[in-house]
């Protein structure tokens, strides 16, 4: 379990394949900033631009750390093939953590499209465009998670296609700790929705289905 804050920002520097067919998936090696292993163990979980991952290998002199990505999971992210590009790095949630953000499960339920990043004033606007089955779970002030950062929306527009486009404001602190501020018109991005969302959608969705007590 994670909150959407970021805690560092790392940079896949190794990707091998697990195998010679498709269905095998790739090692790779994060780079991680000093210090930030510190008290990591084997199997720990780090989200990875909010894909959680489970570490294999760490050094912590060395700050880098290994993680075993599946096929599946390759198909259904974005940000974890090639290297040389920063990423997103939150470790997971300890039990007396604060929840400074909203309740991440490290599990991304779509990928999106950046079609607007720039500046207004002295913040950034950045609009996504959600595919069709993410659209019921984004509403006004309602929380979302983009490339595993925990962020508010504060617009959405409903299109014909069913998809849905969500603005959202970019302060200087994320721009600055995060790895958002190297996307681009046409940028592709991890999202995962509010996870108390995916429960109301289901809770409505069984309506007159549940079990009634005796």
């Amino acid at each position: 379990m994670f909150t959407g804050i970021i805690t560092g920002v790392g940079q896949i520097i190794d990707s091998q394949p697990l195998g010679d067919q498709p269905s095998h998936g790739r090692r790779l090696t994060v780079q991680a900033p000093a210090g930030y292993l510190e008290g990591v163990g084997l199997g720990d979980s780090i989200a990875i631009n909010g894909a959680c991952m489970t570490v294999t290998t760490f050094d912590v002199a060395a700050s880098r750390f290994t993680i075993d990505v599946s096929a599946e999971s390759l198909a259904r992210t974005v940000g974890l093939v090639g290297t040389g590009h920063r990423v997103n790095l939150e470790q997971a949630l300890r039990s007396h953590d604060r929840l400074g953000g909203h309740i991440v499960t490290g599990h991304v339920d779509g990928v999106g499209t950046v079609e607007v990043f720039e500046p207004v004033g002295e913040s950034w606007l950045l609009r996504i465009r959600a595919p069709k089955a993410l659209a019921r779970f984004l509403a006004y002030k309602g929380s979302i998670t983009v490339n595993g950062v925990s962020l508010t929306v504060n617009q959405v527009a409903d299109a014909k296609d069913g998809s849905t486009a969500f603005d959202i404001n970019l302060i200087p602190h994320t721009i600055e700790h995060t790895a958002l501020g190297e996307l681009q018109a046409g940028s592709s991005v991890n999202l995962e929705v509010d996870l108390i969302a995916r429960y109301v959608e289901r809770m409505l969705g069984a309506e007159g289905k549940l079990p009634v007590s005796a």
